[in-house]
């Protein structure tokens, strides 16, 4: 188990924007970085990074949290792989103390399957540099292809002997388990290597660990497949994965665009030239979760297409996929007979470079044009040309660009722009209905028979607000100020209230409240001003990052969410306009009447359910006859009386007795 000492240090040091921006694509906001959320689809984004706060948020799924937390639930990693994460990044030395069984265990068991992946590629580069027939055929290969040698380190390229289990007999011996060899399917349930006489490409996830492997044949004599990839395992599944995405996201951000290849070699050929901004998607076409990676760092891509007209027409009906998650898709296709290694090769990395950025079309531009070559005057074919065309621009989710596309086909096909309208709100409409019966379907397959909806589905969701963590569905009572007392608590507790007095905003609040602090309604609030309390008493700091970094993982939810919110201060006033903020301080800064206005209101509050309980059984006693307990609490009534008139003179409110 990692100790308290370095568990406090991590989270001191890591930069969750540093973290966040190695797997999604954030551009400046005001004090903010906003993104695509990396954990559901949206077009629009609504995922936010706070420098100031240390904090992720997304508000669209209501995910949030800090460095650890992306990366447990980005990269799947356990609390202590999280932590060993960001100490190797930020060179934070470890110390460790005891750990339970369990959790050792799971934390061993993937690590072994990292380590296990890491030496099959080290043993693979091993055979392609120490052995005969490495050198002599594999590394020949490499070579020949124009691959230097960093080049092949670098992505881990190596070669699988022809020898019937010699990587199982050497893991084997070296005390690895047979079992985690099949499990990650190097070894076959016979126990012989999976890739024999093969060139090896070693796969990585974004964090840059091998994950799966790639093996080219070599015999061109034998009748097996071309290429074969590692069968999916628990760390590996093809269509979540883009080869070589882990050596360009960096500069996918900085380009602003993914060049999309077709295989691994024409990957390396294009970052060797210094076109480091390409991946590949194997062979394959384009899946959601390929598409939703790339989507994390650049709403723009370019694909390379070989010259084969068959090909690239059979390759064009994937696309509509990517259109459809808004993407601006540009293609270039490569003269006759040609691929990007290839073609690279032979005009040269400033030429090629020249030509794939001269030679993008629109997609769906490159398609209409392609798609009216086939037709060859046929008008039939020519109707079925445009109905594929209209089907394909009805997928862009922005109305505006779909009306410019529609505009610029309406010249090229040489129709009617109006009728190409209609066609596509045809489609568009077929799409809107098609979805809205699977949601039905999905929605009665969730809803319990015997449930009966008493207003419609529509109106039910208008009217519903989400619960924070911690509260009920709908705020009741005077949750509301609760609310606000403990957001004042978790974002500025260690704030100076009193400059003179050298009083915290957390002492005043804690101190005015002692009366009432009893009568919270909401327990997780109440938990929170509790441990405010024990914070307070044994002199430590009251303030977000405790509460952001809180161990529960609800309390920690409920502080990020009381201290985001999608609206911000747009900072135009003052720079643009020189408009400012004459009456308060930035609301941010504004603790002092932040701090009087809740604590007097929250009093309020309390009093008058004081004032109603105590009227209640004054009416009681008197029912009883027991004069003694009537005069005490009419007495007791005044006082309650007098402070609340008191707080409503303070906060201006009028008093209906």
């Amino acid at each position: 188990m990692i100790a308290e000492k370095s568990v406090q240090e991590i989270l001191d040091t890591a930069k969750v924007e540093d973290v966040v921006q190695e797997f999604v694509n954030l551009k400046r906001r005001g004090s903010n970085l906003i993104g695509l959320c990396p954990f559901h689809s949206e077009k629009t984004p609504s995922f936010a990074v706070s420098p100031s706060k240390n904090i992720y948020k997304c508000f669209g799924c209501d995910r949030g949290g800090n460095a650890v937390n992306f990366l447990m639930e980005h990269e799947q990693m356990s609390f202590p792989e999280a932590l060993r994460y960001l100490a190797k990044k930020y060179g934070i030395e470890l110390e460790e103390t005891g750990d339970t069984d369990e959790a050792r265990e799971q934390r061993q068991y993937f690590e072994s399957l990292y380590l296990l992946n890491q030496f099959a590629r080290d043993f693979y580069q091993e055979q392609l540099f120490e052995t005969d027939r490495g050198k002599s055929v594999a590394l020949h290969y490499f070579k020949d292809r124009g691959f230097r040698e960093e080049t092949i380190k670098k992505f881990g390229l190596g070669y699988a002997p022809n020898q019937k289990n010699a990587f199982t007999q050497k893991a084997i011996s070296l005390g690895y388990d047979i079992e985690l060899l099949r499990k990650l399917g190097l070894t076959s349930k016979y126990d012989r290597d999976f890739f024999r006489d093969r060139v090896m490409f070693a796969i990585h996830n974004l964090s840059g660990k091998v994950i799966g492997f790639g093996g080219r044949i070599l015999n061109k004599d034998i009748k097996a497949p071309k290429y074969i990839n590692t069968p999916e395992t628990e760390v590996y599944t093809k269509s979540r994965v883009l080869y070589g995405a882990y050596f360009a996201k960096q500069s996918i951000r900085r380009q602003d665009e993914c060049i999309l290849v077709e295989g691994y070699t024409d990957v390396l050929s294009l970052h060797q030239a210094g076109i480091e901004n390409v991946v590949a998607s194997s062979g394959t076409s384009l899946t959601q979760e390929q598409i939703g990676l790339i989507k994390r760092y650049s709403d723009n891509i370019k694909i390379l297409y070989d010259g084969d007209y068959a090909g690239t027409k059979a390759a064009l009906r994937g696309l509509d996929l990517v259109l459809a998650q808004g993407l601006n898709v540009s293609v270039v296709m490569l003269p006759e007979g040609e691929d990007p290694d290839s073609y690279l090769q032979s005009l040269g990395a400033k030429a090629f470079k020249a030509y794939i950025d001269q030679e993008a079309k629109d997609f769906i531009l490159f398609k209409a044009d392609l798609l009216l070559k086939d037709a060859s005057g046929d008008p039939v074919k020519k109707a079925h040309a445009i109905k594929d065309i209209v089907s394909s621009i009805a997928r862009i989710p922005d109305p505006l660009k779909r009306s410019l596309f529609i505009k610029e086909c309406a010249r090229v096909v040489d129709v009617e722009e109006q009728l190409l309208v209609n066609e596509t709100n045809k489609v568009v409409s077929q799409e809107l209905r098609k979805r809205q019966r699977q949601d039905q379907r999905q929605n009665r397959r969730d809803t319990p028979e015997t449930s009966t909806p008493t207003v419609p589905e529509a109106e039910t969701k208008a009217h519903q607000q989400k619960a924070l963590p911690g509260e009920s569905p709908k705020n009741t009572g005077d949750e509301f100020q609760e609310k606000d007392i403990v957001r004042i608590l978790v974002s500025g507790g260690d704030k100076i209230f009193d400059a003179e007095e050298e009083i915290t905003v957390a002492q005043f609040i804690l101190g005015n409240l002692e009366d009432v602090f009893n009568e919270f309604d909401n327990q997780m609030y109440q938990r929170i001003v509790q441990e405010c309390r024990q914070l307070l008493l044994h002199g430590k700091p009251i303030n977000f990052a405790h509460f952001a970094n809180h161990p529960e993982e609800k309390i920690q939810q409920l502080a990020i969410n009381l201290n985001t919110t999608p609206v911000e201060y747009s900072h135009n006033w003052e720079k643009k306009w020189d408009i400012f903020l004459q009456m308060q301080k930035m609301p941010d800064e504004n603790f002092y009447e932040d701090a009087l206005y809740s604590v007097r209101r929250f009093r309020q509050r309390k009093i008058e359910r004081l004032l109603r309980e105590n009227r209640q059984k004054i009416k009681e006693a008197a029912v009883r006859g027991d004069e003694e307990e009537v005069n005490d609490r009419m007495k007791a009534h005044q006082r309650l009386q007098q402070v609340r008139n008191e707080l409503a003179a303070q906060l201006g409110t009028i008093i209906y007795s």
